[in-house]
């Protein structure tokens, strides 16, 4: 089976053979305005010569170029036809939505030793409120997706950010701890859509070809909610007490909520068997009408996780959880835990201690996404005409990104055992991981939508899904481990363990994915 991914919309200029329809120096799309040249004729092939005269018109006007991939429809309301603020617009709003659900899940790491003191917990009991949510994050959006699908995005951010406000509150007035887990429980549940749906968004409102870096800039945001959780919460905590921890988190949701009244427009569109009514505003912002009339099944609840049966997506998300695990979830939650007990640092000290991390995967982000886009052009410039790399190619880069999270995990374990006194140099390992994580994360998460990209949706449930699951279990064996073997043969296990199911996963898949992929579309 062939899908509408694989198939092109190209068109050539004019040959020499064409020169008497065709003013010197004009462009094709002023040569297609001054009727020099039929937008129709034999130079369109693929999508675009199925379109009406009316259909390719527009789109020229509105692109410049039939070569679009996948091809939007005939309307300004199909996000891929917006502007390109507007589709940035909505798409920062996302992601930060997204990164809202790990940095709330992070945000009392700095706190671990006030809830332990207001609480009466241990503080490992109390880092448990950290991996609940952790957890939950994964499997909620298994519940959002399918109605994500039929009602549309919008009211799906709009929900969540006012259920998230409500609960936020109630852990702030929680005063025990099964009252607070359960509140943060509900808090997860509620945050939780962004940070899988948002791969079906990107995908909704941006072309093939700029999809690495927008896919960047939400992967970017998801990483970027841990360390910003316990950097900017660590002085809260020190300064005006953990609990407005909570009540600043409720304010944050209440402003999502304004901001995607005014700015997240729908990105869910149907372009073919649905009635399309009402003007491009009402569409966009105001219609809370059903949008796929696909009748709702229990089966839609667990389909994201058949895409686990797809090669090219179970092997980038076990990838992915794995390099995410050790090198993201381990730091973070072990930074308070190691240097609370070796060098007895406050709150506000352990939260300047994520400033590492953050840097490191915002430098990250520019080697996984607009690096990413940058080499598969530059792989599509070493092709025939109006051919494409394949999505493997996109993998070379991963490569760096193992690399370089191996090494910066070493150095985070060793530097930390072996230092008496606080320096520096655990904090560059914790960077040099952060930067291997976010390539990992961004070059991977993007293969598998390549790949699906009709399914982008339910890939990125699938993978948050794994990822979050993968991290859940991490908290209860890293004290253990850490106990029983020393940082330094720590560091040998979670290195061999990134190898086995990340390093040598992703090389065969980049010689067998094109065959795997063959067979999936069968």
């Amino acid at each position: 089976m062939q899908h509408s991914s694989d198939l092109k919309a190209e068109y050539r200029e004019p040959s020499e053979t064409d020169a008497s329809v065709t003013a010197p120096g004009q462009n094709y799309l002023e040569k297609v305005e001054t009727g020099g040249l039929a937008p129709w004729s034999t130079h369109i092939a693929g999508d675009a010569a199925n379109l009406s005269p009316e259909h390719r018109d527009y789109l020229l006007k509105r692109h410049g170029t039939l070569e679009l991939d996948p091809m939007p429809g005939f309307g300004d309301a199909d996000p891929l036809n917006w502007a390109t603020w507007k589709k940035t617009v909505n798409l920062l709003l996302v992601a930060f939505h997204a990164m809202m659900g790990t940095f709330t899940a992070a945000a009392i790491i700095p706190a671990y030793f006030n809830i332990h003191e207001d609480l009466g917990c241990s503080i490992q009991r109390a880092s448990y409120l950290t991996s609940l949510q952790i957890a939950i994050l994964g499997g909620a959006p298994l519940f959002w997706r399918p109605l994500s699908v039929r009602y549309g995005r919008r009211p799906i951010w709009l929900l969540s950010t006012i259920c998230s406000l409500v609960c936020n509150i109630g852990c702030a007035y929680s005063h025990s701890y099964a009252s607070m887990a359960a509140c943060r429980a509900l808090v997860a549940f509620f945050i939780s859509p962004a940070g899988a749906i948002g791969s079906g968004v990107v995908g909704e409102t941006f072309f093939k070809g700029e999809r690495g870096k927008y896919m960047g800039i939400w992967t970017l945001m998801v990483t970027l909610g841990v360390p910003l959780g316990g950097f900017t919460m660590g002085f809260v905590a020190n300064n005006i007490g953990y609990r407005w921890i909570y009540y600043i988190l409720a304010i944050i949701n209440g402003v999502q909520f304004i901001l995607y009244v005014f700015f997240g427009p729908e990105t869910r569109y149907l372009r073919q068997g649905v009635e399309h009514r009402g003007s491009d505003l009402k569409q966009e912002y105001w219609s809370f009408r059903r949008i796929d009339p696909t009748p709702l099944r229990a089966w839609d609840f667990i389909q994201p996780l058949t895409m686990g049966r797809h090669a090219t997506v179970i092997i980038p998300a076990a990838a992915y959880a794995m390099v995410f695990l050790l090198t993201s979830i381990l730091v973070t939650v072990e930074i308070p835990q190691l240097f609370q007990e070796k060098y007895g640092f406050n709150a506000q000290q352990i939260g300047y201690q994520f400033a590492s991390i953050i840097i490191g995967s915002v430098i990250g982000e520019q080697l996984g996404g607009v690096l990413s886009d940058t080499w598969m052009k530059r792989g599509a410039r070493k092709m025939p005409a109006g051919h494409r790399p394949m999505p493997e190619y996109r993998l070379w880069l991963s490569y760096a990104g193992f690399i370089l999270g191996i090494v910066g995990y070493i150095v985070f374990l060793i530097q930390t055992q072996d230092t008496a006194k606080w320096n520096v140099t655990p904090l560059i390992g914790a960077a040099i991981a952060a930067v291997g994580n976010q390539i990992v994360t961004t070059v991977l998460i993007t293969y598998a939508v390549d790949c699906h990209q009709e399914e982008a949706a339910s890939i990125g449930v699938f993978i948050t899904f794994t990822r979050q699951i993968w991290g859940f279990v991490g908290p209860f064996w890293f004290p253990q481990m850490f106990e029983n073997i020393g940082l330094k043969a720590s560091a040998g296990v979670g290195t061999a363990l990134m190898i086995g199911v990340s390093v040598v996963p992703t090389i065969w898949l980049q010689w067998r994915g094109r065959s795997r992929r063959t067979i999936d579309d069968e």
